[in-house]
């Protein structure tokens, strides 16, 4: 059985790059076939980190824990419910305790893990954002810090691609993992962005999301999308500053290039969606309410 921390809450400011300390494990707030990839830590040895890939809809769902901790507390952002079996036993195998469950947002291209997730590990909490009115045992708003043993992310919000998008962001200092790492959902992909075509969607608020709260990073922050389509697994800042072919356009520029791509109607929006807002167990919730 995998064991759980309780959760407690604080705020930073993010109008500037925050400089922050380190807390105890906790979400903070102010309101009181398919392969894996793996990544070596940068700090030490405290980080165990893997990137996990859905072939079906090119997702990544991304594991890290504080392996330097008695406990080895870990979470996984954007899971995917094709993949919980596989993402399960990793953890198992590598004796970590699951504690968190994220989504960087509410998908239209596959049904979040999370739900399936709490049913197999009563327990681990799930995470969304406020903005993105979605059902989630934490929903976290931009400043608050997600704690895992002895490291954290802090949340910044990104909306645009959908309204409710928000980038998880390693913290700031030396005991955290360098350089820092920025798990950026469908906002910032490697030489590409999220559509903003549905679900609220905005592109002069994605532009403005990205420039102002990624691009204001430190520029070797390693950049960790949840898709990519060509095989592309990380990037950093720096890079996407200089070689976004969408992004490095001005917002006038931008915003042409996104009403111009003609996209089609994503297949699994009408399934994903709904299912997402309910953290992904929409049969369970339809059955309850009968």
């Amino acid at each position: 059985m995998l064991k759980f921390q309780v959760l407690q809450f604080s705020r930073i400011s993010l109008t500037s790059p925050p400089s922050i300390a380190v807390n105890r494990a906790s979400i903070t707030s102010s309101r009181s076939v398919m392969a894996y990839y793996s990544t070596t830590s940068r700090n030490n040895g405290k980080l165990l980190f893997r990137q996990l890939f859905e072939k079906d809809s090119s997702t990544y769902t991304y594991l890290l824990a504080d392996v330097s901790h008695p406990q080895k507390p870990a979470l996984l952002i954007d899971p995917v419910d094709k993949t919980v079996d596989r993402d399960l036993s990793l953890i198992q195998e590598l004796g970590l305790k699951l504690i968190y469950a994220m989504n960087t947002h509410v998908h239209a291209d596959h049904v979040t893990g999370t739900g399936l997730i709490k049913s197999k590990c009563p327990g681990v909490e799930s995470v969304i954002s406020r903005a993105s009115n979605a059902k989630a045992d934490h929903l976290v708003e931009p400043g608050d810090k997600i704690h895992f043993g002895d490291m954290f992310l802090e949340v910044r919000p990104t909306p645009g691609h959908t309204c409710g998008c928000i980038t998880y962001v390693t913290g700031d200092g030396p005991d955290q993992p360098q350089p820092r790492m920025a798990f950026t959902g469908d906002a910032l992909l490697i030489r590409g962005c999220g559509r903003t075509d549905f679900q609220g969607g905005s592109s002069s608020q994605l532009y403005k999301s990205v420039h102002s709260q990624i691009f204001t990073l430190p520029k070797d922050t390693l950049i960790y999308p949840a898709h990519d389509y060509r095989g592309f697994t990380v990037s950093t800042v720096g890079e996407e500053m200089q070689y976004n072919p969408r992004l490095t356009k001005d917002e006038e520029g931008f915003k042409n290039i996104m009403e111009n791509l003609k996209l089609s109607y994503p297949k699994m929006i009408d399934v994903a969606v709904p299912a997402n807002m309910v953290c992904g167990l929409q049969d369970s919730v339809a059955k309850a309410s009968l």
